[in-house]
């Protein structure tokens, strides 16, 4: 059954950013089709399907915080970042998704008035430690 992302948080392993999170967007990975079309042909074009696939980015909203001391980390190395999902009803495990990634966009917020301040970042999962998704229990 499916539940709210109230109480889902992300972890930053290495720069240890922290904030107060909005919204966690869901994972977007692809592989590509490769055309294998030839002469002989008919009708319609063939794909095979690539052996590697791009592990995805998803993207990160927080309310802004001009006294927080440390600016989305842009500029810091791949890092452990892990995605805890709320307990279930009967669960004593949370599920997680977690895997080596990095920020690849920072945007600062927009000021106006009567409106709370919002930043976002995009992270992409580097590949080089594959993206695990553990259940709940």
């Amino acid at each position: 059954m499916a539940d709210t992302g109230t109480g889902t948080t992300i972890t930053f392993g290495t720069s240890g950013w922290t904030g107060s999170v909005i919204s966690i967007g869901g994972t977007t990975q692809s592989r590509e089709a490769l055309e294998d079309t030839h002469l002989g042909t008919t009708n319609q074009k063939t794909f095979v399907f690539d052996d590697l696939i791009d592990a995805g980015d998803f993207e990160l909203e927080f309310y802004w915080d001009q006294s927080a001391g440390t600016f989305p980390p842009i500029s810091a190395v791949a890092e452990t970042i892990t995605v805890t999902f709320p307990l279930k009803s009967g669960e004593t495990t949370n599920a997680t998704l977690a895997g080596s990634a990095g920020v690849i966009e920072a945007t600062g917020p927009s000021a106006s008035n009567g409106e709370l301040m919002v930043g976002s970042m995009s992270i992409k999962w580097d590949g080089k430690t594959e993206v695990a998704y553990t259940a709940g229990s």
